[in-house]
């Protein structure tokens, strides 16, 4: 459209004029006018405008095409009158841009790849489960950085905060339960990592969410000091404990069939240390609570979403006051020169 020269027709293709965002369009309403008040001023010049008794013979009144030229001052001035009006409705084209951005929230996943995390009450079993959970949970975040620590009886940091998620999954798919020689579940090194990870970050929010299905039995750090270490540096705490207590199936026999092992859980640590870094407890039984436990964690820990609105708006109501300017100038003709004499004889 902003291509278009002054005086192209194409100015009045109905797919430019539906283009249009209009100002003023209740003035688009007046060129339904237009055409009745010509009517009427033809239909009061016909009946009350004094006329001379001439008598003509019937040749002399006969119609002929240069007759109807003398309409054509007036279907002049009808059209620029409905360039005006359109000129006053004031056609627009608005372009609007948006610009989102967001602060940020720094989120440090701690994960279980002790031995018992093999455990099939989840299917396929409790590592997996939380595999696919975590890869769902980074899918629905925008601009946070994640860092994984993973944790058996020892902890290391498997990724540091990152918005580069493709690299968080990779990290994912790798998960297994040898990345760790030494046995057991070292619930506070894995704490002690995850805060060292994140003390020297400037984000307002940052979270840890630590999954295990057991108790602290390995490591040199207690669980609830390093607790107390993480909330010192405004890290709130998440806590979710995997698994059912019983009877559960790990690993299979000779005949394929799935050994059944007793397991117990103690609840009580993960819970204090969710209570200290100002978080929530969970406890889940299989893939579906897991799954609804992040989801509830991806809502409480959402980012606020700030935006910009950029309006750009043309104007286009000098086209159309050019084009009623140029048809008044050849109405004005019309009427003040000689060919005005042969459109009225």
């Amino acid at each position: 459209m902003d291509n278009l020269s002054f005086w192209s027709l194409d100015w009045f293709a109905p797919s430019t004029l539906r283009a249009y965002t209009w100002a003023y369009p209740l003035f688009l309403y007046g060129l339904a006018a237009v055409p009745l008040l010509m009517i009427a001023r033809w239909l009061w010049r016909y009946f009350f405008n004094q006329k001379l008794p001439v008598a003509f013979v019937k040749s002399d009144l006969a119609s002929s095409p240069l007759t109807w030229l003398r309409l054509v001052p007036e279907l002049l001035l009808m059209l620029v009158a409905a360039l005006i009006l359109v000129a006053l409705a004031r056609p627009q084209r608005t372009n609007e841009k948006v610009e989102q951005w967001t602060e940020g929230i720094d989120i440090m996943l701690a994960i279980d790849i002790s031995q018992s995390m093999q455990i099939e009450d989840f299917i396929p079993n409790r590592l997996e489960a939380a595999k696919n959970v975590a890869r769902d949970f980074i899918k629905g975040r925008i601009q946070d950085r994640i860092g994984i620590v993973v944790f058996s009886g020892d902890a290391f940091s498997l990724a540091p905060l990152t918005t580069d998620y493709r690299l968080l999954n990779s990290y994912l798919n790798e998960l297994n339960f040898d990345m760790i020689e030494s046995r057991g579940t070292a619930i506070g090194s894995a704490m002690a990592v995850v805060t060292n990870r994140m003390r020297e970050s400037t984000s307002k929010s940052k979270v840890c969410i630590l999954l295990s299905d057991g108790d602290n039995t390995a490591g040199n750090i207690d669980p609830i000091t390093s607790a107390e270490l993480a909330a010192a540096y405004g890290i709130k705490i998440y806590t979710i404990v995997v698994g059912k207590e019983g009877m559960v199936p790990f690993g299979k026999d000779f005949f394929g069939r799935p050994n059944m092992v007793e397991n117990t859980v103690d609840e009580s640590t993960m819970r204090k240390i969710a209570s200290i870094g100002a978080g929530e407890f969970f406890r889940v039984t299989d893939n579906r609570a897991l799954q609804q436990v992040f989801k509830k964690i991806d809502q409480y820990e959402k980012a606020e979403i700030k935006e910009t609105r950029f309006k750009d708006t043309t104007d286009f109501y000098f086209v159309y006051l050019r084009w009623a300017m140029a048809i008044f100038l050849i109405w004005l003709l019309l009427k003040s020169t000689f060919v005005s004499n042969v459109l009225q004889d």
